[in-house]
């Protein structure tokens, strides 16, 4: 892996957020937390091509053979959010990890101001970095004896809803993908080479698209551009759109949270996951 141009250094530093990330707060009433009762969670040490990664790793205590979902994060990274949404499928009986894909360029979880995140960390992380990492986290999970990776599924929210589009197109061994609110069109430059639109032709798993229809980030138009490219590569996978609902609808500790479409697509997401071989 010498060669490639995002190698940093042999030894990669760095742990996951405590709580929320700065940005965030103050944290919403409606915020759900999941105990870890039953549960085997915490912070794991992944390896990865350039040294190690923190993730976070969350599987029912005693668990074997486990089906492997990857929770790919937002902006803000592994903060207390995903680790929460790792502990929802380990409650229902994944491996549920979440890779800091965010670890060589900075912690965003001690930034406070959301266009900074972006453009001095977010927007230098290459998509190839985050492929790789996303396989060394599977191998991983391999080789804990506690999973298996033929079942394997990935959703990711905001900018990792962009990653689950991608990775689908990436790993041939991935069952299903479910991408909540990622970006499906934008210009290309050589650290983020394509986007969702570009590679609806390539998916090598099905991915069920969750979009909200007030999404000021994510324009309706794209949604259908996206849409007419699955069905010209006549593809399986799935755009829904909840027509009143926000950008991060999901994300139940921020004022953009919806619960009737928080909750119809978290069910929508299992349903997916089971028709398509992830349970």
């Amino acid at each position: 892996m010498a060669g490639q141009g995002w190698r940093r250094r042999d030894v990669i530093a760095g742990t996951l957020a405590a709580g929320f990330a700065l940005a965030v707060r103050p944290i919403a009433a409606a915020t759900i937390s999941t105990d870890a009762d039953g549960l085997v969670a915490g912070e794991v040490s992944i390896p990865v091509a350039d040294g190690t990664i923190p993730g976070y790793r969350a599987m029912p205590a005693g668990g074997t053979n486990l089906p492997v979902v990857l929770v790919v994060q937002e902006i803000f990274g592994v903060h207390e959010h995903i680790q929460d949404i790792c502990r929802r499928f380990a409650k229902s009986g994944y491996m549920a990890i979440a890779p800091e894909l965010f670890v060589r360029q900075g912690d965003v979880s001690q930034l406070s101001d959301i266009q900074q995140i972006i453009q001095d960390v977010v927007s230098k992380v290459p998509d190839a970095q985050v492929m790789s990492d996303l396989d060394a986290t599977v191998l991983w999970a391999a080789n804990t004896g506690s999973a298996d990776v033929s079942k394997l599924g990935i959703t990711g929210f905001c900018w990792g809803g962009r990653i689950v589009w991608l990775y689908a197109a990436h790993n041939a061994g991935l069952n299903a993908g479910v991408a909540w609110y990622g970006r499906l069109v934008g210009n290309a430059n050589p650290l983020q080479p394509t986007y969702p639109v570009d590679v609806a032709p390539y998916l090598k798993a099905p991915v069920l698209g969750l979009y909200g229809g007030m999404d000021d980030g994510i324009p309706l138009d794209t949604v259908e551009q996206m849409r007419g490219a699955i069905a010209a590569a006549n593809g399986t996978s799935e755009i829904i759109v909840y027509p009143e609902a926000p950008h991060g609808f999901y994300a139940d500790y921020r004022p953009s949270y919806r619960e009737d479409a928080a909750t119809d697509g978290w069910q929508k997401l299992q349903g997916w996951f089971q028709q398509y071989g992830v349970v």
